[in-house]
């Protein structure tokens, strides 16, 4: 019998986040340098047979759900066939894709088809203008019509991120909120974490979450509520009177979260890491080259896992972009 994958403070490890490309059509100011970052070299790049072979390995050991991330994962091609092949792996009970959702009209179809069952979509703002200035990219991007795009094929839940930013994006709460009322979807306000560029103002830019319920209060009375069945994570979800969706509050930097972290990240070249913000990490890929067992790499890497990420310390685990890491 497989040995489960659990930690060495006995968490049990049931989630995979896989970055399938460190590259993006987008420059988020919270996420990527305008300039990029040195992309990896395409051999480094675990093929879509490998990281499914991972997936084969770890699914015995207890891992039940997958998310695609970037990166912006969209932009690599054929993802569809990784999804389907992710579900041909009979123990994998959800497969989620991260995305800007900038592809989403043209490609949710096809996801859903191969298999994928639920989309999150960073959104960070609903102005044409603010958008790009987030972004730092121009593509004619309409969040809104995305997530429709997705809900109209099946893709649920559909969660929004909104990434608040003093003095940027943080005028914006209500609006975001008000989209529960007429959606089904969840809308989900996460604090800024100081990673790259972000890290000079501290905790200047940050809107804690008292600050966002109090704004979201003015719409009505918010009711402390379940999540959705499916992916509900370190989000606490609140719902205004007669909303079909709800709002959530994810807290990296006021409160932590971290006692019940349940993932662990596969980057695009192949390195398994413990912890978003961690230091420790094993390099998959080339096990996987030669032929070699993954469990092994894969248990001594669970058995640093830390108790919880040193963020309010501002120490980011050597990233100097979470596009890095897909989040």
């Amino acid at each position: 019998m497989d040995e489960p994958l659990r930690d060495q403070h006995g968490r049990a490890i049931e989630y995979l986040r896989i970055s399938v490309t460190d590259r993006c059509n987008f420059r988020c100011v919270y996420c990527m340098p305008v300039r990029g970052l040195p992309w990896l070299p395409r051999e480094e790049l675990l093929s879509y047979d490998e990281i499914t072979e991972v997936v084969r390995q770890l699914a015995p050991m207890g891992l039940r759900r997958i998310r695609l991330t970037g990166g912006e994962p969209t932009i690599r091609p054929g993802l569809e066939r990784l999804v389907a092949m992710l579900r041909s792996v009979p123990e994998v009970e959800d497969i989620a894709l991260s995305t800007n959702g900038v592809r989403l009209p043209a490609l949710a179809a096809r996801l859903r088809d191969a298999g994928l069952d639920r989309v999150n979509m960073s959104a960070d703002s609903l102005r044409a203008d603010r958008i790009a200035r987030v972004s730092r990219r121009k593509l004619d991007f309409d969040p809104v019509a995305s997530a429709m795009a997705a809900e109209r094929v099946g893709l649920a839940p559909i969660k929004l991120n909104v990434v608040l930013i003093r003095g940027v994006n943080d005028d914006e709460i209500e609006d975001f909120a008000r989209l529960t009322l007429e959606h089904p979807w969840h809308v989900r306000f996460i604090e800024l974490m100081p990673v790259g560029e972000m890290g000079a103002g501290g905790m200047e830019r940050v809107v804690p979450s008292n600050e966002v319920l109090e704004r979201i209060s003015t719409l009505g009375t918010l009711t402390r509520v379940a999540g959705p069945a499916r992916g509900n994570g370190p989000a606490v979800y609140h719902r205004l009177p007669g909303a079909e969706g709800t709002v959530g509050i994810i807290t990296p930097m006021t409160h932590s979260y971290c006692e019940s972290c349940n993932r662990v990240r596969l980057t695009a070249d192949g390195r398994l890491r413990t912890c978003l913000f961690g230091t420790h990490e094993v390099t998959l890929r080339h096990a996987l080259r030669s032929g070699e067992p993954l469990s092994p790499l894969v248990l001594t890497a669970l058995a640093s896992k830390p108790a919880a990420h040193e963020l309010l310390q501002l120490r980011v685990g050597g990233l100097s972009a979470l596009s890095q890491v897909g989040g």
